[in-house]
């Protein structure tokens, strides 16, 4: 059973009201129900609000005896003659015609987050309530930080990078081991918080934790690796005698900024490769995930990462300025948008700066491609965590030859998507962060119709939920084109020859990651050496991502790399050591 909030409503009963839309009865006919009419007129307007929002229909109902149904009550549907017995009718309609799952599913708690300052969680304070997208309530709450807060953190950041450093690499190897085990025992909780908070869908936030368990195993093979050189300066006449060694020494503080459509991964990335190169870390997590934030530090501390080497602060923009500015952070790591990108750099001044700033990704569809699996693989990877990716498909660009056909198979693919609860698990497509950034996908996309763009699926919203949408052949200057949508919406658009789609991919602020489906291994190299971008997939789409390999863009999309091996490279400052009068190499100065 699930409810509206008024009534409780089986999901049984909103396929049967999903049924009667798609087959009302004939002129004189009436749907029966067993003794639940309440409940089944509310799944019927529930219907007819999300699929037919315009259209006022009358559907008559006859209440039926109990004794049709036996054992615990299923509503029926009365059927024509035509039809044979009535049978109960259960699952989800597929397709992005309708939402499956329109009724809410309600949170067992209210998660309180407090913020993790010197080794201690505070609670007491100002707190920011997080009410869940697809739940429509209180989901948590983080406690807010103020100055003294601040104060008191970078105060602690001081004394624990000192401590942090003192670690072995075995050691913080052996932490971050620990916690990708724990992280997979823990998938089924975390992935339930993404759920709530941000209405991701299970499967989509259990293959989050999977990523994180791979983060930490990955960062803790980069902290046995993390050294040093002996250089070869006894090659030159100035350097005979001497000795010259590099290691990489921790930076000491960092500081963590992470977004909301990965909150947790993202939180690993940053964290584990701090901590693997030696620094203590400051965690400033998404307004709209305080709760899994606080859950992936809390794994790291039980699984033994001294309380030293991590603090999180839960706040707005001015506690993002203020903990950038502050002269005791040695580095920042941020991923958000290219405007907080900018302010974030601004707030920072001359220290170093990883910035993952997002995109507008392109895939192409060549001639010689699977059209078939190019539009399932594409369906698949442009509506997940409903569009909310830098990478994810935003723009398809198919060879004019194989257009049509590719775009009727990729609506179809797309209408096959299950749409709703986020918490069951046979939903592809929950809901997206908030209603503004729901409504921002729908006014998009009917600008692109406006200006003569068709809208094969989707193009409509139920609150923060929006129905899988594809745009065919918008202008080159919508906003769906130009800009970032992170949204559930792909546009599909024909190019004539391989030299006219480059230059549209490249046509952009963005340069983040491509996607190619082509066999042509010339057309391969020719993407990967003209292409600006950081990524390119081959065979697959811009979305597609392995946590231990270097990923980050160019123009707009940011700079820097992560993926634990490249992130340390940023986290850690090379220190020379030079021993006059020692050498490891010959000092003999001539032949005789």
């Amino acid at each position: 059973m699930v409810t509206d909030g008024l009534l409780s409503v089986s999901r049984d009963m909103i396929s049967i009201a999903r049924w009667t839309l798609r087959t009302p009865p004939a002129s004189g006919g009436s749907v029966g129900v067993a003794p639940c009419v309440d409940e089944f007129r509310s799944a019927m307007d529930a219907m007819v609000s999300l699929s037919r929002p315009s259209i006022r229909l009358h559907v008559p109902v006859t209440v039926l005896e109990p004794t049709i149904a036996r054992g615990l009550r299923r509503p029926y549907v009365t059927p024509s003659p035509q039809d044979g017995p009535g049978v109960p009718l259960s699952g989800p309609l597929k397709g992005a015609a309708m939402l499956d799952k329109p009724i809410r599913t309600a949170p067992t708690e209210v998660v309180e987050v407090g913020c993790l300052i010197a080794g201690e969680w505070v609670t007491a304070g100002p707190k920011l309530e997080r009410v869940g997208p697809w739940v429509r309530e209180s989901v948590s709450t983080a406690r807010q930080a103020d100055e003294d807060d601040v104060d008191a953190a970078l105060a602690y950041a001081r004394r624990g990078a000192k401590a942090t450093a003192r670690l072995s690499p075995a050691a913080r190897a052996a932490v971050l081991e620990r916690a990708a085990a724990a992280a997979t025992h823990q998938r089924d909780r975390l992935a339930r918080l993404l759920a709530l908070e941000l209405g991701k869908p299970v499967k989509d936030g259990l293959g989050e934790i999977d990523r994180v368990a791979d983060t930490f195993a990955v960062a803790a093979a980069e902290a046995r690796r993390v050294g040093g050189e002996v250089l070869p300066v006894a090659g030159w006449a100035r350097g005979v005698g001497t000795t010259a060694f590099t290691h990489r020494a921790p930076v000491g503080v960092a500081l963590a900024i992470t977004p909301f459509n990965a909150p947790a991964n993202l939180l690993a990335h940053k964290l584990a490769a701090a901590f693997a190169a030696g620094n203590t870390t400051i965690v400033k997590p998404p307004p709209q995930a305080p709760a899994v934030s606080a859950a992936i530090v809390a794994l790291l501390l039980d699984t033994g990462m001294p309380p030293e080497a991590v603090q999180v602060l839960h706040g707005g923009g001015p506690l993002g300025a203020a903990l950038c500015g502050a002269p005791d952070v040695g580095v920042v790591s941020f991923t958000g948008s290219v405007a907080t990108g900018a302010a974030v750099a601004r707030a920072a001044g001359a220290k170093r700066l990883v910035m993952e700033l997002g995109g507008n990704a392109a895939t192409i569809v060549c001639e010689d491609a699977d059209i078939g699996a190019a539009a399932r693989i594409c369906a698949a990877t442009g509506y997940s965590n409903s569009g909310q990716s830098c990478i994810s498909v935003q723009r398809i660009y198919v060879h004019r030859g194989c257009y049509d056909e590719f775009l009727a198979a990729f609506t179809g693919e797309v209408e096959k998507l299950s749409v709703g609860d986020p918490l069951d698990p046979a939903t592809d497509v929950g809901s997206m962060v908030d209603d503004d950034a729901a409504e921002r996908v729908v006014v998009w996309a009917a600008e692109a119709e406006a200006a003569g763009a068709t809208v094969t699926t989707g193009g409509r919203r139920d609150g923060a939920t929006v129905v899988p949408t594809v745009v065919a052949s918008p202008p080159a200057d919508a906003r769906l084109i130009r800009d970032e949508v992170f949204g559930a919406v792909v546009s599909v658009l024909p190019y004539d020859s391989f030299d006219d789609v480059v230059a549209a991919c490249n046509d952009s602020r963005y340069g983040l990651q491509a996607g190619l489906f082509t066999n042509d291994v010339r057309r391969i190299v020719r993407a990967w050496r003209d292409l600006e971008v950081g990524g390119l997939v081959v065979n697959g789409s811009s979305n597609f991502r392995l946590d231990h390999v270097p990923f980050g863009g160019v123009k707009d999309s940011g700079f820097g790399r992560e993926s634990p091996r490249w992130m340390i490279d940023d986290y850690t400052v090379v220190k020379s050591l030079l021993l006059r009068g020692m050498s490891l190499f010959g000092d003999q100065e001539g032949t005789r």
